[in-house]
């Protein structure tokens, strides 16, 4: 079969996805989001449904923080109230024993809430007030959840999730409260284990897990501390010192002088040890492989004049074995950053690929499908841009790229929309089992303006575009959600 351009393939997409029934978008008035969909049938017809967080200015309730919508038409399944905005995505796990999964999902000002799947009740919040009694230990945002083993023995696995980052605190400003890794009963929310961070620094790294099913306790994990103007240190420990409070004996991959880690790590095996290994970014544009059994760093690479805080994307981008990564980085120095930078990366040597330069500033991560059906993935990732109205004044614009790496070509998907996408990382996936690819993607309706929480979009993109192989990297840490690449 010929290989067709790109540009051809997205012609005939765009022909028919416009008039696809199952296609859909909907605005949601009054609020923002940070958080990334998470996608499972909550309502038992056979078409997944998208779970969001969102909210409003920082500080402020929103009675709208945490909320599900149907798959088929978009329309609102239920909606959760918060303090602060929900900036997290959730984590699913089914702790009602009904048959559809509930939702752990986080965010400032110490919100972490469980909410049954099937009606949108709150199970449990995590009572800061309860625990700060017990101590002096103050709570901070809580990060991304992720599921380990059943530690309290209740028949559920449990959460293990980081907790760190003092809003109060001015930037470059060394004095922080430590950060902590926790471990919390998925069940009721109780309190079942925690352990400070070994270097005293503060954390803003969803952890993520190489699960060890015959010892869970050996289960590797990867957490980085510091932030955008402080120094931080990137480790590898076990869930067994978390429960011990020993993470000291974690060990050092890297160190940063200057700036810390913040973007989610990657496990994923580039070796071919039969192991998993590390690759991990740094606030300070540098892209680092480990291996996962010795430690040892394999290769490191950087892309000059960026700053990381987007998650690496997997996939096989070219025609060996190993898989290869895809990053998008902001260009500048924080708080002065405008525009961003694309690179495809070698995974067996790290060396970069494809360069390129698409979009102005936002943090959402990219994800990976094999478009074209010839074995060799594509990025789609989301991009904002700017145009000049006829009064001369800045609009801002979003819309979807494709990257075809065969062809070197990147191109926009759909027609792009008035507003801009801070950070939410799309969705790809198969919503209703047709063998189709879906996306779903989000982003304010705000045109004037690049951080505003007063509307927020939610699109579904039914395509005529065939599965033709298991979609691992299709959504923020992946499609598991948890930071893991399968071969």
């Amino acid at each position: 079969m010929p290989k067709f351009s790109l540009f051809i393939l997205f012609f005939i997409f765009l022909k028919f996805q416009g008039f696809a029934q199952e296609s859909w978008t909907v605005v949601l008035p009054n609020i923002g989001t940070f958080s990334s969909p998470r996608c499972t049938d909550l309502n038992l017809d056979g078409t997944k449904d998208i779970i969001l967080g969102g909210g409003r200015l920082e500080f402020q309730k929103c009675d709208t923080a945490m909320f599900a919508l149907d798959g088929k038409n978009g329309k609102i399944l239920w909606n959760l109230g918060a303090r602060d905005q929900i900036f997290g995505s959730a984590g699913l796990l089914d702790i009602t024993n009904d048959g559809i999964e509930d939702a752990f999902i986080n965010g400032r000002s110490s919100e972490l809430k469980a909410i049954n799947g099937a009606n949108g009740k709150e199970i449990w919040s995590f009572d800061t007030t309860f625990y700060s009694a017990q101590g002096t230990k103050k709570w901070f945002n809580f990060y991304n959840p992720q599921f380990i083993h059943d530690v309290d023995l209740d028949g559920f696995k449990d959460i293990l999730i980081a907790n760190g980052g003092d809003i109060w605190i001015l930037p470059h400003n060394p004095n922080r409260a430590r950060g902590r890794i926790v471990i919390i009963s998925s069940k009721n929310g109780k309190l079942l284990a925690e352990a400070d961070m070994p270097d005293g620094c503060e954390i803003y790294m969803s952890v993520s897990i190489n699960f060890n099913e015959k010892e869970p306790v050996k289960s590797k994990i990867i957490f980085g501390t510091g932030g955008e103007t402080v120094r931080g240190n990137l480790f590898v420990g076990t869930v067994d010192m978390v429960l011990k409070n020993k993470l000291i004996q974690a060990t050092i991959l890297d160190i940063s002088l200057y700036k810390g880690y913040i973007s989610p790590p990657v496990w994923v095996e580039i070796t071919q040890d039969h192991e998993k290994d590390i690759v991990v970014s740094s606030v300070d544009g540098r892209i680092l492989a480990f291996d996962g059994l010795t430690f040892q760093k394999i290769w490191q690479t950087k892309l000059d004049d960026t700053e990381a805080y987007s998650s690496l994307a997997v996939g096989k981008f070219n025609a060996d074995v190993i898989p290869d990564f895809f990053v998008s980085f902001a260009q500048g120095v924080w708080p002065d950053l405008s525009w961003t930078k694309q690179a495809m990366i070698i995974g067996k040597s790290g060396k970069i690929e494809y360069l390129d330069s698409l979009g102005y500033y936002q943090t959402s991560s990219p994800v990976v499908v094999d478009i074209t059906g010839d074995g060799i993935d594509e990025v789609l990732l989301s991009v904002d841009y700017q145009i000049l109205n006829a009064k001369n004044m800045k609009e801002f614009y979003t819309t979807l790229y494709a990257i075809d790496f065969t062809q070197n070509e990147a191109m926009p998907i759909v027609e792009g929309l008035p507003g801009h996408n801070v950070s939410s990382t799309p969705w790809i996936g198969d919503m209703d089992n047709d063998g189709m690819l879906d996306i779903v993607y989000c982003h304010g309706i705000n045109a004037m303006k690049t951080y505003t929480f007063d509307g927020l979009r939610v699109n579904r993109l039914k395509t005529t575009i065939p599965i033709t192989k298991k979609i691992k990297w299709g959504s923020y840490m992946g499609s598991n959600y948890d930071g893991v690449f399968e071969k």
